[in-house]
């Protein structure tokens, strides 16, 4: 078989070595990511022993803005700082927050806790660390979404697992997401004390980002850099970002548009049998094999592209081949804990009970 290589947003497939290599991203995402470590430099009242705690448990750098929006809700309920939001908004600060708040102390829970699934939706790709839950019935959830383990977060996103993958970006920090929150939840509620009681929130939440100079823009000038050096949006619209060097080698679009991709997966779901399912399954294999041309020439986005569409499809028939893929691409992209946090996650993938300090 001849090796494919796909380039442009037309997807239009050309030879590999073939075609003009289209030029690089430019500097403004390494930028931002500095930009982002500044802005990281301002330390929180959190004491430094807690914060190597929920660093160490869940082995990734947590943002300023993570402690700060602590400190912001124990300021209005220092008791309680966990539902300060309950009331409001319906939400609640859990996660990594449960380790400031210690509730990882007092659960009964016998086992170890995998703090790979604290608290992981059925669709959270490993780039996603849920902060903040709200509705049980939609499952609807915000966390911190990283191109990679080593980098700060790149924006705050939400997901309603009950609807399926798609991720909403909500501005580069918590402030920003709550407040986006906040300001959509104030068109729906009707009832005149919980009205005031988002304005009151929105205001404070406001003067408190202002003051700590966090942008409430829901696409910050940072969330605008890293778009240049997203190389796909895939399923759950996020988008993937991949080292892609001067001769354009890192990434290789898939040889099926979005669309054509789906409704291979659709085909594979509702086969009536094994025997035309596995004939369903046979463009994914060719796929694969596209994908095994690409990392031989360190195109690795492309495997890591196919193996995420297929996760977040969601169906169980996918898990074996989402489980070669993106382990795989996660090493080859020096994502360790992406990869060991996928295979914890597709291994205990579930839809309830996802909370792992409660029995």
């Amino acid at each position: 078989m001849t090796s494919l290589r796909v380039r442009g947003r037309g997807r239009q497939p050309v030879m590999a070595g073939g075609g003009k290599r289209k030029k690089p991203a430019d500097q403004q995402y390494e930028e931002a990511q500095k930009d982002a470590k500044k802005r990281h430099s301002g330390r929180s009242e959190t004491p430094k022993d807690v914060r190597q705690e929920v660093e160490t448990l869940y082995r990734l750098t947590m943002p300023e803005d993570f402690y700060q929006f602590w400190s912001f809700c124990a300021d209005i309920d220092k008791e309680a700082p966990s539902d300060v939001l309950q009331s409001s908004l319906g939400l609640q600060l859990v996660g990594p927050y449960d380790i400031l708040s210690g509730k990882h102390k007092i659960t009964k829970k016998e086992s170890v806790i995998n703090y790979n699934l604290h608290w992981r939706f059925f669709y959270d790709p490993p780039e996603f660390q849920t902060i903040l839950v709200g509705d049980s019935k939609t499952q609807f959830h915000m966390g911190y979404y990283r191109d990679s383990p080593e980098d700060f977060p790149v924006f705050v996103g939400a997901n309603e697992a009950s609807k399926g993958c798609l991720i909403t970006q909500l501005g580069d920090n918590v402030f920003s997401a709550v407040k986006q929150y906040a300001s959509n939840k104030l068109k729906e509620v009707k009832d005149r004390i919980q009205c005031g009681a988002i304005k009151d929130l929105i205001e404070k939440l406001t003067a408190e980002a202002e003051n700590l100079g966090y942008s409430l823009e829901q696409k910050s000038v940072t969330m605008k850099q890293r778009q240049k050096k997203v190389v796909t949006k895939s399923f759950h619209g996020a988008g993937l970002v991949v080292p892609v060097d001067k001769n354009d080698v890192g990434y290789r679009e898939l040889p099926e548009t979005d669309g054509n991709l789906k409704k291979i997966c659709k085909n594979i779901v509702e086969a009536p049998n094994d025997e035309k399912r596995m004939k369903a399954f046979a463009p994914i294999q060719e796929i694969m094999t596209y994908v095994q041309f690409a990392n031989d020439e360190c195109d690795y986005g492309m495997g890591y592209e196919l193996g995420m569409d297929l996760f977040c499809y969601g169906s169980h028939y996918f898990h074996k081949v989402a489980g070669q893929l993106l382990p795989l691409a996660y090493k080859l992209l020096k994502r360790n804990l992406f990869a060991e946090i996928i295979e914890s996650h597709l291994a205990n993938r579930k839809k309830e009970n996802i909370n792992q300090l409660v029995t």
